[in-house]
């Protein structure tokens, strides 16, 4: 498929309107949970909210200017040098939703493990409310390296176009699950990412950190050992809040983090490992970091992981 044929198909293929729909549907979702809280007075951070609307419009308008074209180009050499060919039927779209799916798990499992990639993912986990507009709060450059994770399905054989939409669709299925409204849903919760489910993965408490990592399926977790039920109540946020509802600070305050951790650095190889290693490693000659106690079951929690 050339360059000029993948473009058509981001301009006229029928699939799009149903990522137009799905889009809508989020959309009103939210408008609606913000109208039940302002109906209801629940307690909500209204300038958390704002500031998570206005990193969405930041974020859409630079995928549309610019980082939804570095996606395309940068998959297209791989799309070109594999001799694999997938073609584009209803079966392969549901091969490509599954398989964008467990690409879906590995991409969020490395966001947390990995500090410059925790420099964007971050950005979703800083907000202390839990309400839909939460899954509004993404970081606005992360399109310019997240398509790197979808070399692999270019690689076996599916297309740019198909590739990028079905992960689209994984990331929009995800808007619903960001609210305390919807309580646990029993055998759901043990098959498909849920409410409950991702309130857990939103927890700073020690026991949920670093679980539940999967889009639609949760069972990529079960598999692969990062699965826990919500079972006490859930402290949203950083372990380490950020206290701004600043969009630009939200967007890039980790990002500054990891640039004053480099310039204390004594050698590259340390600096290589602020900006690539953990979330937690800093070399031994660093001052020591002052820990958060969560008081909810008062055990000592990393200052940076989420």
């Amino acid at each position: 498929m050339s360059l000029a044929e993948l473009t058509q198909l981001f301009e006229s293929a029928n699939v799009l309107k149903y990522v137009e729909y799905f889009f809508i549907f989020n959309l009103t979702l939210i408008l609606f949970e913000i109208l039940l809280d302002l109906i209801t007075s629940k307690e909500r951070r209204w300038k958390d909210t704002g500031a998570n609307i206005i990193t969405f419009i930041l974020r859409n308008i630079l995928d549309k200017l610019i980082l939804g074209t570095i996606m395309v180009l940068g998959l297209m050499p791989f799309h070109q040098l594999t001799p694999l060919e997938i073609p584009i039927n209803g079966w392969t779209w549901a091969a490509a939703l599954l398989m964008a799916d467990f690409t879906y798990y590995w991409m969020h499992r490395l966001e947390h493990e990995h500090r410059i990639l925790w420099g964007n993912h971050s950005v979703h986990h800083s907000s202390e409310d839990y309400n839909l507009s939460v899954s509004m709060r993404l970081c606005i450059v992360e399109g310019a390296i997240e398509w790197i994770f979808l070399i692999p399905m270019i690689l076996i054989g599916f297309s740019p176009f198909q590739a990028i939409i079905a992960l689209t669709f994984i990331a929009q299925y995800q808007t619903w699950i960001h609210t305390e409204r919807i309580v646990k849903l029993g055998w759901l919760d043990e098959v498909f990412n849920t409410p409950s489910v991702h309130r857990v993965h939103h927890g700073s408490n020690q026991k949920y950190l670093d679980k539940n990592y999967g889009g639609v399926l949760i069972l990529w977790d079960k598999l692969f050992g990062t699965f826990q039920r919500e079972e006490e109540k859930v402290i949203y946020g950083l372990t380490k809040n950020i206290h701004t509802n600043n969009p630009i600070k939200i967007n890039f305050i980790e990002y500054q983090h990891i640039w004053n951790d480099i310039k204390k650095c004594q050698n590259w190889k340390d600096g290589f490992r602020i900006i690539f290693g953990d979330l937690v490693w800093r070399p031994d000659y660093f001052p020591p970091q002052k820990q958060k106690i969560n008081i909810q079951n008062s055990e000592k929690q990393p200052n940076e992981n989420q």
